[in-house]
């Protein structure tokens, strides 16, 4: 899977203007939590490259970046969870699950009714 390390908030603008043209998902996850573990390998073993190609995916590491966690609820108006998918479309977060909740075919259902 071709995740993009989200380490600086500043890169939170890059996502918004991004969004403008392809649907962002931002993946939090918390490398110490089992749930959040389970939840990173699903999304891991069902990727399939062709099916994602409009996709830009950022991978976010809770524990060493928490405080862009945060900013991401704030912009993003979502609730922080951990593990927790977003999916961000014209600057808007259009989708977001959490938990066990969180498959790739749930982001790729929501991420290819949005149209660019």
């Amino acid at each position: 899977m071709n995740w993009i390390q989200l380490t600086d908030e500043q890169e939170l603008e890059n996502i918004i203007q991004s969004s403008n043209t392809q649907p962002i998902v931002i993946f939090k996850h918390s490398t110490r939590c089992s749930i959040s573990s389970a939840a990173h390998n699903r999304l891991e073993r069902n990727w399939k490259e062709e099916q994602t190609k409009h996709l830009k995916f950022y991978y976010l590491d809770l524990l060493s970046y928490r405080s862009i966690s945060t900013k991401i609820s704030e912009i993003f108006k979502v609730k922080h969870e951990s593990p927790q998918v977003l999916i961000i479309k014209n600057g808007e977060c259009i989708y977001h699950a959490s938990h066990l909740s969180i498959t790739f075919e749930e982001i790729l259902k929501k991420s290819s009714e949005v149209k660019v």
